[in-house]
Formats: structure tokens, C-alpha cells, sequence
């Protein structure tokens, strides 16, 4: 038997991801508006909100508590966390920028200096240890003045304040950031549109006529946005953003298989379409057809997002789904924002979401097999409880052995002929959760002494993951 010695390209973008919203505070320095992520509240009620229409997007201090509001305060301690991922040797540092801290409404003409001041610091700091920035434009953080002014993305309006943003940041960093990606998990709005639309669907509302007309406002703007980066920031590479899972059949019956299949059209297919193929794919169709959908497209829209596609797909990868018709009598299995039936063949997380580190292989075999584009891996973790042991130690060979088995699968993709630019598992060091608003949901390489009701130092510690990432990276991926 031949034994494949399967490498990683040269040049291979190690990192790892965080979001602004999770790891930041600071939510009322210098001069930053509030988002979305500012009123949701932590720990079960959030599940609840991001689940139910009539939430109001107010700050209820009697009733909720705010963990996003401190998070892990990288707002002033991001010249020791920078340092502690340069050590593990990153090449890239996948983070976001706060809308509202460049325009604290949304609406302003004129950018606010102190926010973009502060990622100047950021970026300085990054390319002093000589990590690349990889910067989301828009993840999870929409300001809430743009939802209640305007509705979020229900309204054309929200295009030409995104519009300005995006500016904004372009001219700016122009000589600091060289990758970007416009929407962070655009797909996840088909499930839970709150956070990345700023809406929830009211019960008399038909959801899919509000989600995709703001799906299509969407488009258009990530259209605008990179025409905008190719013109102002000429060899910078611009990517969309999904959250992907590949969709099993329960069985073999064909009904299953079917329903499998829209699934898989429908979660992981059709905002790629959008942005790499630059069109509505021909299954959608049907799909407006059938739930009474009729979009409002204007004059030179469809022009626009056919001629200003996508250089890369990036793409979250926590789990995989299996789905099957009729669910009647069948185990739920909770997940990334998403729920389908029990697959007997997989463990799951201490949170449920199913370990399945073949289906990435799958994932990316399909991605690129459908758009011929390069493929970046942003986001891929392990959410677990962690101890620190009396002597300060915390041995998360858990994260290990799941990382690990991921990092095997990619390489297993990139030996299939898959072209892959880049790995950044998700929570490099612990944040807030997106999903739950918890800190004991945790996933770095670095411990952040900080809990659930708020209490800790804010200590960070190196896990016993950060050295073998470290050595991970420093033998690109041959030492795992």
C-alpha cells in the first residue's frame, strides 16, 4: 500500500478567530454606539430571545445581565493577548470590526475617530508581531439605532449606511489589511435573523418573504463591498462567510434523501451561489414559488452581484446535520444555531453539538468541488468545560484530540485537490458565547479567568493546547 504524505500548502494562513462583540467590552468607550450583540442577554434567556418574535432591543438590568458588555476586555488588554497568539506563532488573526464603533448609529456621515484610532492600535499590534489581520466587516453586530430606525435589514436604506462603512474602513486600513469578509455566517439569518438582520419575524409575518428581502439587500451590499475593496485597496482578496454543515440523509430512503438535499440547497448552497456564482441559483426558485416569496429587485441588482463576486469562501465548521422528514419519535440533536435528528454514528460536545470531523472533509470537497474558489476554514472548536488544576495547569486533551481530528480531515481535502488558503479554530482565547451568552462555553488555547456571573481576575493562561498548536503551526500541520 502506498502511503500519501499529505502536506499543507506553503504559505498556509495558521491563526485563529474571535469576534468583536465576544471578546472586546468596552461597549460604551470611545464613543461606540449599541449593536444587536449590547442587548442581548447572557445564559439561557438569550437561546429564549434569539427564538421568539417581540424582543425589544432594550438593556433590562433588572431582569438579564450583559456578559458581552466586559467580555474579556480586549479592548485594553489586546497588547497581551496579540502577544500570547504570537507566541503560538499565528500568521493570521481572523477578528471583526465594530460597526458601531466606527459609526455608533449607523447613520452618521462622518466616521468617529476614537473607534477607528483603536483598530490602527489593533492592526500596529498585530503587524509588529507579524500577524496578518483578517477582518469581518459585519459579524453579529448590527447598531441598534439601524433596527429600530429602519428595521434592519428589512429596509433598502441599511444598504448606503453599509455602503459608507465599508468606505470608511477601506480607505483607513487600506495599507493594514489585506483579507476581508463582509457578513460573518450570512446563511445562520435563515434560522435566527435577529443577530445578523436585526429582526425577529413577528407570527402574522410570512418569514421567508421578510428573510429573503433582506437576504437580497444583503447581496447587493456585499456586492458594493467588494467592488469598493477591489478599487480602493487593489490586491486585497475579499471573501463571503458561511456557516456550513453538511446535510445527511437519515437512511436511504429517497423521501429522506430529498429532504436532505433542499436542506443542503437551501443552508449551505445558496448564499454561496449568491456570492461566488453571483446569481439565484435555479432551486430557489421553486422554493419562492412554493412559500409565496416575490422580491423587490431594483434596476442594475442583479448586474451588480454578477459582476462583483467573491475572491475566497470562508466558512465555519462545527458540526454536521442529519435530517430525515418525518422526525416523530426521534432524539432532537441541538447544534451551531441549528437542530436535526440524532446521528447514532458521532459523539457529541458537553453542549450536544455532534463531533464529526470527516464531514468537514466532506464539506470542503463540496464547496469546492461547486465553486472552484479558494477555501479559508474561520472558525472550527470545541466548546467544553474546563478545570484549571492546583497547579494552574488545564489539560484540555478533549480539544486536542477534536482539533486534531479536524486539522487530519483538511489535510485529507487538500490532498482530494482541494485549494485551501487557511485554518483559524474558533475562540483562539475563551470569549462570550454567541449561541448562549456564557463564558464556560470555552474554546481557546488561552484560559480567561473570567465566569458566568461575572466574577474572575481576568488572568489569562497558556491551556496545554497552546503548545501543540504552537507546534502544529511551527511544522505546518506535520506534527500533530
Amino acid at each position: 500500500m502506498t502511503v500519501v504524505n499529505k502536506q499543507f500548502p506553503e504559505g498556509f494562513l495558521w491563526g485563529g478567530a474571535t469576534a468583536a462583540n465576544q471578546l472586546e467590552g468596552g461597549f460604551h468607550e470611545g464613543n461606540k454606539g449599541l449593536n444587536i450583540a449590547d442587548v442581548l442577554p447572557g445564559g439561557k434567556e438569550r437561546l429564549r430571545v434569539l427564538k421568539e418574535p417581540g424582543f425589544n432591543f432594550e438593556i433590562d438590568r433588572e431582569k438579564y445581565t450583559y456578559p458581552n458588555h466586559e467580555a474579556i476586555d480586549f479592548y485594553h488588554r489586546y497588547k497581551e493577548d496579540i502577544a500570547l497568539f504570537a507566541e503560538m506563532g499565528f500568521k493570521v488573526y481572523r477578528m471583526s470590526i465594530a460597526w458601531t464603533r466606527i459609526f455608533p448609529n449607523g447613520n452618521e456621515l462622518e466616521a468617529n475617530e476614537e473607534g477607528l484610532s483603536f483598530y490602527d492600535r489593533v492592526f500596529d499590534e498585530l503587524h509588529k508581531h507579524g500577524i496578518e489581520p483578517v477582518v469581518t466587516i459585519s459579524h453579529y453586530e448590527m447598531p441598534i439605532n439601524l433596527v429600530k430606525e429602519y428595521g434592519g435589514w428589512r429596509s433598502r436604506e441599511v444598504i448606503g449606511f453599509f455602503e459608507r462603512y465599508v468606505n470608511a474602513i477601506f480607505n483607513r486600513y487600506k495599507d493594514k489589511v489585506k483579507y476581508w469578509m463582509t457578513f460573518n455566517e450570512i446563511n445562520s439569518a435563515l434560522h435566527f435573523p435577529i443577530m445578523s438582520m436585526g429582526f425577529s419575524i413577528e407570527k402574522e409575518e410570512n418569514k421567508y418573504q421578510e428573510i429573503f428581502q433582506a437576504f437580497h439587500h444583503q447581496f447587493v451590499a456585499s456586492s458594493i463591498a467588494v467592488k469598493a475593496c477591489h478599487e480602493i485597496i487593489p490586491g486585497a482578496q475579499i471573501g463571503c462567510m458561511i456557516l456550513s454543515a453538511p446535510v445527511y440523509s437519515y437512511d436511504c430512503n429517497p423521501e429522506n434523501v430529498m429532504y436532505a438535499l433542499q436542506e443542503q440547497q437551501l443552508f449551505n448552497y445558496f448564499c454561496g451561489d449568491m456570492h461566488v456564482r453571483g446569481k439565484y441559483p435555479a432551486f430557489i426558485k421553486r422554493f419562492f414559488k412554493e412559500h409565496n416569496v416575490t422580491l423587490d429587485i431594483q434596476e442594475g441588482d442583479l448586474e451588480l452581484i454578477k459582476e462583483h463576486t467573491v475572491d475566497y469562501m470562508a466558512l465555519s465548521y462545527y458540526m454536521s446535520l442529519t435530517q430525515k422528514k418525518d422526525k416523530t419519535g426521534l432524539e432532537a440533536t441541538p447544534g451551531n444555531l441549528l437542530e436535526g435528528v440524532k446521528n447514532p454514528f458521532l459523539k457529541a460536545s458537553d453542549w450536544g453539538w455532534e463531533i464529526d470531523p470527516i464531514g468537514l472533509r466532506i464539506t470542503l470537497n463540496q464547496l469546492y468541488d461547486r465553486y472552484e474558489v479558494p477555501l479559508f476554514v474561520v472558525e472550527n472548536g470545541l466548546g467544553a468545560y474546563d478545570k484549571v488544576e492546583e497547579d494552574g495547569s488545564i489539560n484540555d486533551d478533549y480539544r486536542i484530540d477534536y482539533l486534531r481530528s479536524h486539522i487530519e480531515a483538511m489535510g485529507e481535502a487538500v490532498e482530494d485537490g482541494v485549494e485551501l488558503m487557511g485554518y483559524t479554530p474558533w475562540g483562539c482565547i475563551d470569549l462570550v458565547s454567541a449561541s448562549t451568552g456564557e463564558m464556560s462555553k470555552r474554546y481557546g488555547f488561552i484560559y480567561v479567568d473570567k465566569h458566568d456571573d461575572g466574577s474572575g481576575t481576568m488572568e489569562r493562561k497558556k491551556k496545554k493546547s497552546f503548545y501543540w498548536y504552537k507546534d502544529v503551526i511551527e511544522s505546518n500541520g506535520e506534527n500533530l
